[in-house]
């Protein structure tokens, strides 16, 4: 398959560039100043996310702690879903289908724009040529406006924030890997790489600052074959993707390398990156503007073996800038990609004024120099302007397990578990607790159990609708 060239890019990525699972705080933080600090991802003038107070209700963050683990647990009963899975021959459209998904809502389900203009409410830009968009809250999960939002349609890179969301929790940071041929031996022809080399050892850091800085396919490449091969990969990425309820999502490479079937939709993208994004260590790599990554081993002139480093430079160009494209004010991520297939694909995340937004732009008719990046920064001030004044046309959806968790009895929408008002459970059974069934205690305190974790579950998702980036700080663009 003939991938997008360009001079100095590979043919599979364009140079240039928050899950409610593990949400653990309420607490509303807001993003730092830019600068590394020396800390962290960060090399040089590279920024990184600083660490956050803890906060002062602690009684209360251990609720949330436990309900955010329990919530990860096996909840393993059905849930309808408004749309069937895509099958793995599913191919994109030339047009937006008449009828397509209404995860999220109705609207959302409608080919063309879908907002809500009102008095006070600012209208779209006109320069809009994007195939698909979605601008949502990232905290509340409100669809402030979309077009073509479930439109399934080709990637790119942007597939690596599900690879990225599916594996990165697997492996330390810290754990070394010396690549073998094997580790490199799919790579795609044309694939963007970091310069990874066969017989050096790099950090399970070191790779992922290759996928989220350079797009680096042999990055991925070398983190799936540590994750039991690219098939087992692809399998649980599908299945990450079904547990987030990213219904027109189907990875078939976990790179975004353009393959047949390969799928997913700007409110997908969006969704997948609202999960992400609630990683510390996703949230740290995808905001990195630059670091050292680790060269090949040679020999100096006294013949004693040396590795030196070189820079990298993420390829957002709204977080790093670029000629035509300025540091986007707020900006933190994520993800960009460019293939044949795809066109010019982007998930961004900013924060501006207390509002924490996601914007998903994919394949601009366009074809001015960065207009992926440029039709998103529109985007972005149009809902910073528009946050607050326009009613939503669809939502962000949970997970299966927390949209379970939060549908079975006990769970209110005061973010409190169980109505006791404190965020407990209720002391009442509420499983399984029937004397008259000859219950034995063993049985009543497993009832309990199953109504605390399905309480807890639920409450961490009533509490994470609300604070769904809890201890994401605040980052303002440059100047």
């Amino acid at each position: 398959m003939t991938q997008l060239h360009t001079p100095k890019a590979s043919r599979n990525q364009e140079t240039g560039r928050l899950s409610f699972i593990g949400s653990v705080s309420p607490s509303r933080v807001r993003f730092s100043e830019r600068g590394g600090g020396g800390r962290g991802t960060s090399m040089g003038t590279a920024c990184t996310f600083s660490l956050v107070p803890a906060p002062k209700k602690t009684a209360r963050r251990s609720l949330l702690v436990t309900s955010a683990v329990l919530s990860s647990l096996a909840l393993t009963a059905p849930v309808s879903h408004a749309a069937p899975k895509p099958s793995p021959s599913t191919s994109p459209s030339a047009t937006p289908p008449a009828n397509m998904s209404t995860v999220g809502g109705e609207r959302l389900g409608q080919p063309g724009t879908q907002v809500n203009l009102a008095s006070g409410v600012p209208v779209l830009p006109k320069d809009l040529t994007a195939r698909s968009w979605v601008v949502a809250d990232a905290e509340s999960g409100e669809v402030l406006a979309a077009h073509n939002a479930h439109w399934r349609l080709a990637p790119a890179s942007t597939m690596k924030m599900l690879f990225a969301d599916t594996v990165l929790p697997k492996f330390p940071k810290t754990m070394e890997h010396k690549v073998v041929p094997s580790d490199l031996a799919d790579v795609g022809s044309g694939s963007s790489m970091v310069g990874i080399k066969e017989g050096e050892t790099y950090s399970v850091h070191d790779l992922w600052l290759g996928v989220f800085l350079r797009s680096g396919n042999d990055a991925v490449h070398v983190l799936s074959k540590m994750n039991k091969g690219i098939k087992n990969t692809v399998k649980e990425m599908n299945e990450h993707a079904e547990e987030l309820q990213a219904l027109d999502t189907h990875a078939m490479s976990p790179d975004g390398y353009d393959e047949p079937g390969q799928v997913s939709s700007a409110y997908d993208l969006t969704l997948i990156a609202r999960s992400g994004l609630q990683k510390k260590d996703f949230r740290e790599y995808c905001s990195t503007v630059t670091a050292k990554f680790p060269g090949e081993t040679k020999k100096n002139k006294k013949g004693k073996s040396v590795r030196e480093t070189f820079e990298i430079q993420n390829t957002n160009r709204l977080l790093a800038g670029d000629s035509d494209v300025p540091v986007y004010q707020g900006i933190a991520g994520v993800k960009n990609g460019n293939t044949t297939n795809a066109g010019a694909t982007f998930t961004g995340v900013a924060e501006r004024g207390g509002k924490v937004l996601l914007v998903t732009v994919m394949n601009p008719e366009k074809s001015e120099h960065n207009e992926v990046y440029k039709e998103t920064a529109r985007l972005f001030d149009w809902g910073f302007k528009a946050a607050g004044k326009v009613q939503p046309v669809g939502e962000l959806v949970p997970p299966k397990s927390a949209a379970q968790a939060s549908a079975q009895p006990g769970a209110n929408d005061s973010g409190e578990a169980g109505g006791t008002g404190d965020g407990q459970g209720s002391s009442k059974p509420a499983v399984g607790a029937s004397a008259a069934g000859g219950s034995t205690g063993i049985g009543v305190a497993i009832g309990i159990a199953g109504g605390v974790l399905v309480l807890l579950a639920a409450g961490a998702f009533l509490i994470n609708r609300r604070w769904p980036l809890p201890d994401l700080v605040r980052r303002r663009g440059r100047s």
